[in-house]
C-alpha cells in the first residue's frame, strides 16, 4: 500500500526546507508553509533559481504566536514577532501578488546575509507563496521517481528536497503519480486531494539544498528521458493538486486513490 514517507515545508519561500513529522492541510495549504516570501527593489519576487544563497537560511514561524525565527550561515540567529507594514502588490512571476512588508530587522539581515537589497513580504492569505497558489497547495513525489532520476543520471541517490516537494511517498512505481493528473482524488492520510498538472522544472532542482550552489545538473537528465510526454508542463517531476477535504497528513500514513 502506497504511504506517505516523507513531509517538508519553509515559511519563507526560498529558504531551506524543514523535514516534518506531520502537517495539517487545509483548503489553502498548511498554513505555515510559503507563508512569507522576499522581493527585490523592483517589487519582483526573488527565490533560488536566481539567488541560491536563500537555501543557506533556516525559517521557523509559528502562527499561533505570529513569531518568525532566522537562523543564518555564520550561526546568528534572529527572532521576533511579525509586525506588518504597508501593503504591496509585487511580481511573482508572471502574475501579480498581494502582500504585506514585513517591519523589523528581516529585510536588513536577509539583504546583508544573501548580498543583495531584499525585503521580506507577508502574502495576503496563507500560502499565497506557493507557485500555484490554493490550486498547488499539494505538491507530491514518489520515491521511485526520484531513484529513477538518480539511475538515469548515473549517480547513487539524490535529495528529495532538491525538488522542494510537499509530500513524498512510497509504494508505487517511478512516475506513477503522473497517472493522478486530471484523474480520480487522491487521500493523503485524512486529506483528499484533486491533482491538476505536473511540476515542471528549473534551476533550483540543480542546487545542493543545504549550500544552494549549482551542483548537479538535473534539467540534462530529466530532459534525456522526461521530455515531450504530452504532460502539462515541460521536464515534469512530480504533480501537485488543490485540497477537496482538509486533514491532517502524518508520515506512515496510506495514500489512496479513490477510484470510485
Amino acid at each position: 500500500m502506497p504511504s506517505v514517507v516523507g513531509l517538508a515545508l519553509t515559511p519563507v519561500k526560498a529558504t531551506r526546507l524543514h523535514v516534518v513529522d506531520q502537517v495539517q492541510i487545509g483548503p489553502e495549504g498548511v498554513r505555515e508553509n510559503r507563508r512569507f516570501y522576499v522581493i527585490d527593489d523592483r517589487d519582483r519576487m526573488i527565490n533560488a533559481k536566481r539567488l541560491g544563497s536563500l537555501q543557506t537560511v533556516i525559517a521557523d514561524y509559528s502562527d499561533a504566536a505570529r513569531r518568525l525565527r532566522l537562523t543564518f550561515p555564520d550561526g546568528r540567529v534572529l527572532e521576533d514577532e511579525i509586525r506588518l507594514g504597508e501593503p504591496i502588490t509585487t511580481r511573482f512571476f508572471s502574475q501579480t501578488a498581494e502582500g504585506r512588508l514585513v517591519e523589523g530587522p528581516w529585510s536588513a539581515a536577509l539583504s546583508e546575509a544573501c548580498g543583495e537589497s531584499l525585503r521580506l513580504v507577508e502574502a495576503e492569505r496563507p500560502g499565497g507563496a506557493v507557485d500555484r497558489g490554493a490550486d498547488g497547495a499539494v505538491s507530491v513525489i514518489s520515491r521511485a521517481s526520484l531513484a529513477r532520476l538518480a539511475e538515469a543520471g548515473g549517480i547513487e541517490g539524490i535529495d528529495v528536497r532538491r525538488f522542494r516537494m510537499l509530500v513524498e511517498i512510497d509504494g508505487v512505481d517511478a512516475h506513477a503519480e503522473d497517472r493522478w493528473v486530471g484523474g480520480a482524488p487522491v487521500r493523503i492520510g485524512q486529506a483528499v486531494v484533486t491533482f491538476d498538472g505536473h511540476v515542471g522544472r528549473c534551476l533550483i532542482t540543480s542546487r545542493d539544498p543545504d549550500t544552494g550552489q549549482v551542483d548537479l545538473p538535473t534539467l540534462d537528465i530529466l530532459g534525456e528521458y522526461r521530455d515531450g510526454l504530452g504532460t502539462t508542463e515541460p521536464l515534469p517531476f512530480g504533480v501537485w493538486g488543490r485540497v477537496l477535504e482538509p486533514g491532517t497528513v502524518r508520515l506512515g500514513d496510506q495514500v489512496t486513490p479513490l477510484d470510485g
